[in-house]
């Protein structure tokens, strides 16, 4: 089983070398290899996904992604920023399901800015829709007006749109994985406004009667905003277009005290994915040796479940991390009083010694 290793830029260098650690004491027999990616990939390459690294992604199983960007390159082209590789690998590899799971650990609850009785034992599944949406329409630009309210302006544009086949495949990923847990599905939209939406909302509804095992309900995205922070144990799956998911499965994400805890995947109709920590490269604390690695390290069993079917393996990793939570060990973003505050490097470490 072959795994392409792009680490990245800031943090991602660091939290990725200790999920390698955590595989390698495993014992299952992969074979890894690293890759440029990223600022660093334009650094060395003077482009951010180098035709090396994509080759090397397209031959792997999977790909253990760590995390891109830096603010130095927020003046380059779009085209060669950081951020772009990674919305190419999307593209070339076709991962069009991200999973995003938003859980609180028992031991975390009091990280959390929300009262511990609503977030206790929480366990959401976000699946965001990855190719498709406002993020790859075309056409898209600046121009000059001719109409609306200043025409002869300039202006930028965008343009949102989903495809039957786009909508239809991403509500089969969230039915398949509802019967896999409370049998339960809300849909994100916001058909009240948006064609676009009004149209999810209806293809949604026409595969959810292909599984009457499953509840659907939908929900417009402002309202589900707001009950996520209300009342989040009320959702189980929950699944959405690109946008709405970008910004869902962050707020999410905090529910459970720190992003610094949550892995994701993505995934192709071929269940090759790329696996990576639900947060960002953190420029400012690189090289500070106090990165919170669990979420890759997390992203590493979803990366044996899902694409490797070693799903034993994956249940090791993620026992052990509940017994490192278990023992006290924090870094700084997930820290309270009593317990013992420890580096990137020994938190790998003891998800090793528990292994």
């Amino acid at each position: 089983m072959k795994i392409a290793v792009l680490p990245g830029d800031g943090i991602g260098t660091e939290i990725v070398a200790q999920a390698v650690r955590v595989l390698k004491a495993l014992e299952v027999p992969l074979e890894m290899e690293t890759a440029l990616v990223g600022g660093a990939a334009y650094e060395a390459h003077g482009h951010p996904l180098p035709e090396s690294t994509l080759k090397l992604a397209k031959e792997a199983d999977a790909i253990l992604f760590g995390a891109v960007g830096d603010w130095k390159y927020d003046k380059l082209e779009r085209a060669l920023r950081p951020e772009q590789a990674i919305l190419g690998l999307r593209k070339h590899l076709g991962l069009f399901a991200n999973f995003r799971p938003a859980i609180c650990y028992e031991q975390l609850v009091g990280a959390s800015s929300l009262k511990p009785e609503l977030i206790a034992g929480l366990d959401i599944l976000i699946i965001r829709e990855l190719t498709g949406d406002i993020y790859f329409g075309q056409p898209r630009g600046r121009r000059t007006a001719v109409d609306g309210h200043f025409p002869g302006a300039e202006e930028a544009f965008d343009t949102m749109r989903y495809s039957r086949p786009e909508i239809e495949r991403i509500a089969h990923v969230a039915f398949q994985a509802a019967r896999k847990r409370s049998k339960r599905v809300t849909s994100v939209d916001k058909a009240n406004v948006l064609e676009t939406f009004q149209f999810w909302k209806d293809v949604v509804t026409e595969v959810g009667q292909q599984y009457p095992d499953v509840e659907l309900d939908h929900m417009y995205v402002d309202n589900a905003a707001m009950q996520l922070v209300r009342a989040p144990k009320k959702f189980d799956v929950v699944v959405t277009g690109n946008m709405f998911g970008d910004i869902l499965s962050d707020e999410a994400a905090m529910l459970t005290g720190s992003i610094g805890m949550l892995p994701s995947a993505s995934l192709n109709s071929s269940n090759q994915g790329l696996y990576e920590p639900s947060h960002g490269s953190a420029p400012d604390i690189a090289g500070k040796g106090i990165a919170n690695p669990l979420a890759t390290i997390l992203s590493a069993a979803m990366m044996l479940r899902f694409s490797l079917n070693q799903e034993v393996a994956a249940q090791r990793i993620e026992a052990a991390v509940q017994k490192v939570l278990q023992q006290g060990l924090r870094t700084g973003d997930i820290y309270s009083e009593g317990c013992t505050r420890v580096s990137t490097e020994e938190m790998g470490s003891a998800v090793v010694k528990a292994l």
